[in-house]
């Protein structure tokens, strides 16, 4: 996609509470995906710029750590009632940076709020526990402290969710924070600071860096970094973790995912229908729990043609039109990506039923691509294994719930997994033994609230404590024992 741009506007970082020029010149341009246009120019910033921004979490960390717990708290509500007050501001700017529909916008807005409700109740969160008695006239009590200056590292598909899963509770816990958001959708991690700002967040408390490796490098490899939060592609991910791990710090790094949502003879066929195009369309299949594998247990065939109509029907465009379901990819760089795959897919034997490629030449402005369907997909085909993340789904055939299961157990990921059923015994038998760490029954997203960690397996995670809930509060503490004698 070419565009003939003005001269652009070049973001600037935050930094002890200043918005400052990066030490770089090197930019990037932001375009809206659905249209072209070009937003801004984002900072290709270097590990100067981190060495800056480090160096004023850590020195805003020597007293924000002492501030008083319900004081911080107190930050969070009024930055709660701010992102309340911009829900809609906030959703129209996620759809022009990040191109997914309004309604999803808004949506996400309301996520991340809710996170924000959750770090909020740090008084409660940060509490210890004790024991008395543990022997004669001897007490034990445990305390949580912060860590330090902690670092997020954020992608594109949730601008607003994935930062607010991260640098609310962190601060709530006494931590100072230095993100680093996707260089392709840096607009409103920008209004994230400024609302943090206007709520009353002290200089240094939350900065953030624009740019790409250097500054991810820069992050994962300062001394002064206690911790890493990551969420992005699973090579990426890998990336993060083994680096920043080996320098001893902690990491939660969430990476790509492969979700199965089973259908079983006895579904509701409509409402499962609904469920799946939903989850596999909305975002343009860009997010990590979209299902992208959908596994038809005994004769789906009539299934398969009700999804098929159903994809054919969606509307294609701009996501500011609230009849659009089906936004555009990020770039056309990873179009380009997922065109591959499309073609790997014939390739390989699989039965092409919707070809998204034939709505390219009406959208020419944007980075566009249609529903596409797979069916009659083996699990060792490409398309089966890889995540593809995009408006892709691969169609998969059982015989029965044990083969479907199979499946699932045989995926390098494990973030989540659906069935459509209402048979009691084959809804436990799939809580039981499907391989992934966020279930859902009759429903297309089973994304968990705040309060609750957001928990993949196997290569779709990598590290210890989750993002979120109770994970969240011990990833971003540390506790310290006191034992006591009283019989001097």
């Amino acid at each position: 996609m070419t565009v003939i741009k003005n001269e652009t506007a070049v973001l600037k970082n935050y930094i002890n509470g200043e918005w400052v020029d990066a030490q770089s010149t090197g930019t990037l341009d932001v375009p809206n995906p659905a249209t072209g246009e070009v937003l801004a120019a984002v900072p290709v910033s270097s590990k100067a710029d981190v060495e800056l921004a480090v160096s004023a979490a850590k020195e805003a960390f020597k007293t924000w750590k002492n501030t008083p717990v319900p004081k911080r708290a107190r930050i969070l509500y009024k930055y709660h009632h701010l992102l309340t007050e911009n829900h809609e501001k906030l959703a129209k700017l996620i759809v022009k940076e990040n191109g997914k529909a309004f309604k999803e916008a808004h949506g996400e807005v309301q996520r991340g709020i809710e996170c924000v409700e959750f770090a909020a109740g740090a008084p409660t969160l940060m509490m210890g526990e004790s024991l008395s008695n543990i022997a004669e006239d001897i007490d034990s009590e445990m305390f949580r402290y912060p860590l330090g200056v902690v670092g997020g590292i954020t992608p594109f598909n949730f601008p607003m969710m994935v930062p607010l899963w991260m640098f609310p509770l962190a601060i709530a816990c006494g931590n100072t924070f230095v993100l680093k958001p996707s260089e392709r959708t840096p607009l409103l991690a920008n209004e994230l600071v400024e609302l943090f700002t206007e709520a009353g967040a002290p200089k240094g408390v939350l900065n953030i860096v624009h740019g790409a490796h250097d500054v991810v490098n820069g992050l994962l490899d300062h001394e002064d970094v206690k911790a890493i939060s990551f969420v992005g592609s699973q090579p990426v991910a890998k990336y993060v973790y083994e680096r920043a791990a080996a320098q001893g710090k902690r990491v939660q790094a969430l990476s790509g995912a492969k979700n199965h949502h089973i259908v079983m003879p006895d579904a509701d066929k409509e409402k499962a229908v609904n469920h799946i195009i939903s989850s596999a369309y909305g975002s343009a299949g860009q997010r990590c729990m979209a299902c992208s594998a959908v596994v038809v247990v005994g004769d789906g065939d009539q299934f398969v043609q009700a999804l098929k109509q159903k994809a054919d029907e969606l509307v294609i465009g701009n996501g500011l039109d609230e009849e659009v379901l089906l936004t555009p990819v990020i770039r056309d760089s990873h179009r380009e990506k997922v065109l591959g795959y499309i073609e790997k897919g014939v390739e390989e034997g699989a039965t092409l039923l919707l070809d998204g490629r034939n709505e390219m030449d009406e959208f020419k402005d944007g980075t566009f691509l249609g529903p596409t369907i797979f069916d009659h997909v083996t699990p060792d085909m490409k398309i089966a294994k890889d995540e593809i993340f995009a408006p892709v789904l691969s169609l998969l055939r059982a015989e029965d719930l044990d083969e479907a299961l199979e499946y699932i157990r045989k995926s390098r990921f494990g973030n989540g997994a659906t069935i459509y059923s209402k048979d009691a015994k084959a809804i436990r038998q799939f809580r039981e033994e499907a391989d992934a760490g966020m279930l859902g029954v009759n429903v297309g997203v089973p994304a968990t609230m705040a309060f609750f960690p957001f928990s993949g397996w196997k290569d779709s995670f990598y590290g210890d404590l989750h993002v979120n809930g109770k994970d969240g509060v011990n990833f971003y503490t540390r506790k310290k024992m006191i034992t006591s004698r009283f019989d001097y």
